[in-house]
């Protein structure tokens, strides 16, 4: 493929990238700091790009050259900003979460598998204590924030803002057509740090753990009605009946991982989760596939 070839190609690339609702040349100026007329030009090939405007792109965007340029090799491209303890800004994270959702939800044609370890992190955000719960627990025993070694849960509190970007990432993901894999550890996570904490005298009150396994328990057959209508609707509402957009399997054979493959205009995006709260993710075909 001739090089004005293979840059055409990699513009139709990030194109399919980017949703619907946002203008590519103005994107690729604004990244590029350049006029829309110079980005149109890049576009069609008629002006090359330089080495530092690929390397932008190609970071802004996720696109692996290896796969774009057909360069046989074993190395897999992975993309991914991981949490660090020591500056990790809780509001940020689901800023990003709802960003990377709304994302998928621009493109026409979409479609969500989640093979879920831990039960889909989205559904939580319907309980302010369920959601208030898994922060405290993250940052407790998964970023061992000093300040959180010796608080009691009831000590914390989950401001409003962050309640509200949680319900802005559900009714998000309620929008993408979804298929969830669940398996025996799904549910089963949650029961154990609850648990835990239960024993190590977390909790200062039985009623506050008694609120949180009632909300669980709300959570899991809420889960189970979607299950049976085929359609995500948040628990305060009723299904509209004519979504059609939620699948639920349940994996018998063996543990999964809380992984992701998104689809959308024909694009593959694959996500996996590592450490509990980072995420890595790949447009590799043949990872993908």
């Amino acid at each position: 493929m001739e090089s004005t070839e293979l840059q055409q190609y990699f513009f139709q690339h990030i194109k399919a990238l980017v949703p619907a609702n946002i203008s590519l040349v103005d994107d690729i100026a604004g990244l590029l700091n350049i006029s829309n007329d110079s980005a149109y030009r890049r576009i069609r090939g008629e002006k090359a790009i330089s080495f530092e405007e690929l390397q932008k792109l190609s970071r802004h965007y996720h696109v692996s050259l290896d796969h774009l340029m057909n360069i046989d090799s074993n190395t897999i491209a992975f993309f991914g900003s991981p949490v660090e303890p020591e500056n990790f800004n809780y509001e940020n994270y689901l800023k990003d979460m709802l960003n990377g959702m709304r994302a998928i939800n621009g493109a026409k044609q979409k479609l969500l598998y989640y093979e879920a370890k831990d039960m889909p992190i989205f559904y939580y955000f319907q309980f302010t204590e369920l959601a208030a719960f898994k922060y405290f627990f993250w940052m407790r025993s998964v970023l061992s924030y000093p300040q959180y070694a010796k608080m009691q849960f009831e000590d914390h509190e989950l401001s409003k803002a962050l309640h509200q970007n949680g319900l802005d990432i559900i009714k998000a993901y309620n929008q993408v057509p979804s298929i969830e894999i669940w398996g025996i550890e799904s549910i089963n996570a949650t029961v154990r740090q609850l648990e835990y904490y239960r024993y190590a005298g977390v909790f200062k009150k039985k009623e506050t753990v008694e609120n949180l396994y009632d909300q669980l328990s709300t959570l899991v057959r809420h889960i189970k009605d979607q299950a049976e209508c085929g359609e995500k609707y948040l628990i305060v509402e009723e299904p509209k009946g004519d979504a059609n957009n939620y699948q639920l399997y349940f994996n018998e054979l063996f543990l999964g991982h809380n992984s992701i493959l998104a689809e959308t205009e024909g694009v593959r995006t694959t996500f996996l989760n590592y450490g509990v709260l980072n995420y890595i993710s790949t447009r590799d075909v043949r990872f993908c596939d």
